[in-house]
């Protein structure tokens, strides 16, 4: 059966149309629908769109760009018992969208989404049924939205050997932590990127890593041919992020941003999301707003800068358009050997450490102590005046050390009487040697 379907999709390139069902008419995919009925790409025919609540959507003012012929469902089986082509999730979430996915590639039709939470735990599974029923599954809007990560990592890096991945994945982060360094504070910004669209009311995904986690994931099996678990990749929230963090971190020639990083080591991969210190050198602290960048280290074409503004229901839907046309036209996507990899949380790195104290003699003593007792070295010490002695921020960094030592003596350190707050503890990203 899907061999007559691929036949039947490769008729169609020729001579006929490709038949294209939406499931979700949101942000994303109403920007879709609207895409392409301003582009008229030929040979592809949107005929069914799925949606809960499907009447409310059908009267929206998005619904006016949708053709008069399409048919409108809130029933998966009108779109998985049809003639359609190419499935188009756009909806999100585990469940039940895995189950109908898995049932259209097992029926011989191409699935194109963006969903980058199934992506990263299903991904594999997912291809490998695909491959099976000999059907195509993109999924390029799931990393960056707009900016072709994905397509530029597989097909304009798929020759190199990638050794290293860093980058801003999550534009509410990158929005919240700019507006953070031009003096705002937490709280206030986040209130106004969930008003702004930017932030969920459960903002926990974005500022918590697990959003940019599962973007880093796919990245990771893409570019590091390394398939890894993304509940077993650490992450560090920005919720702890004041803005005294940033007058310190400019004394240091820094910003912070949330950077997700990963790279080989022998059979393990090193993977974390969390707020860090970059040098304001560094591409990632030119990003500004809601836009993601990727840093692609590689062995034989060096460091691959991908940036743009990866939010949006229309950056988004360029991408899912783009999928559609390369799925449509029989695009084959590069292969290449995915293993599975074990992660590591360990990265060697200086480290910035923030407190707050009621100031008493001793205290730096005693804090240079806890860190002798764990190995880690002291490098610099800042403390900026103006503040009160009973409620005094300071400034230490170290030398380069494992994160997990560092966090160790924090452990001990917060259990000081004088400390006000948990010290915050944040990586210091240098500039890297060139892979080998």
């Amino acid at each position: 059966m899907a061999t007559k379907k691929k036949s039947a999709l490769k008729k169609k390139n020729a001579c006929a149309t490709v038949k294209v069902a939406l499931l979700g008419f949101g942000t994303v995919g109403s920007s879709v629908a609207r895409v392409l009925a301003a582009s008229k790409f030929p040979g592809l025919q949107l005929t069914h769109i799925f949606n809960r609540s499907v009447e409310r959507k059908r009267t929206s003012d998005a619904a006016k760009a949708v053709p008069a012929s399409v048919v409108w469902t809130e029933n998966i089986d009108d779109i998985l018992q049809s003639n359609v082509d190419i499935v188009v999730e756009l909806m999100g979430g585990l469940n039940p969208v895995e189950g109908w996915l898995r049932r259209a590639l097992a029926s011989g039709k191409s699935v194109v989404t963006a969903n980058k939470q199934l992506i990263a735990y299903r991904g594999a599974g997912l291809a490998k049924l695909a491959a099976l029923h000999k059907v195509h599954l993109t999924y390029g809007a799931a990393v960056a939205g707009g900016v072709p990560v994905i397509p530029g990592m597989s097909q304009g890096l798929g020759g190199d050997q990638i050794a290293r991945l860093s980058g801003i994945l999550n534009g509410t982060c990158n929005y919240i932590l700019n507006r953070m360094e031009s003096g705002a504070d937490y709280a206030t910004v986040l209130a106004d990127a969930q008003q702004l669209g930017y932030a969920e009311g459960d903002p926990s995904a974005d500022v918590d890593g697990f959003d940019a986690r599962a973007k880093l994931c796919i990245l990771s099996r893409i570019a590091l041919h390394a398939e890894l678990d993304p509940d077993a990749v650490s992450t560090q929230s920005i919720a702890t992020i004041e803005a005294i963090d940033f007058s310190y971190a400019k004394e240091l020639n820094c910003t912070i941003r949330q950077v997700s990083r990963a790279q080989r080591d022998g059979s393990v991969v090193q993977a974390r999301v969390a707020p860090m210190l970059i040098p304001l050198t560094s591409p990632m602290a030119w990003s500004h707003g809601t836009q993601n960048m990727v840093v692609a280290s590689g062995r034989f074409g060096g460091d691959v800068v991908f940036s743009g503004h990866g939010a949006g229901g229309e950056p988004t839907a360029v991408a899912v358009v783009s999928d559609l046309l390369a799925v449509a036209q029989n695009c084959g996507s590069v292969a290449l050997p995915v293993r599975r990899r074990s992660v590591s949380s360990e990265f060697v790195a200086p480290h910035y450490l923030r407190f707050v104290v009621d100031d008493k003699p001793g205290i730096v003593s005693s804090i240079a102590g806890a860190l002798a007792k764990v190995g880690a070295n002291i490098d610099s010490l800042l403390q900026r005046p103006g503040h009160p002695k009973h409620r005094l921020p300071f400034v230490i960094t170290t030398e380069p050390s494992l994160t997990s030592t560092l966090e160790k003596a924090m452990t001990a350190i917060a259990r000081m009487d004088c400390m006000l707050e948990r010290p915050l503890c944040l990586q210091i990203l240098t500039a890297e040697d060139k892979p080998e």
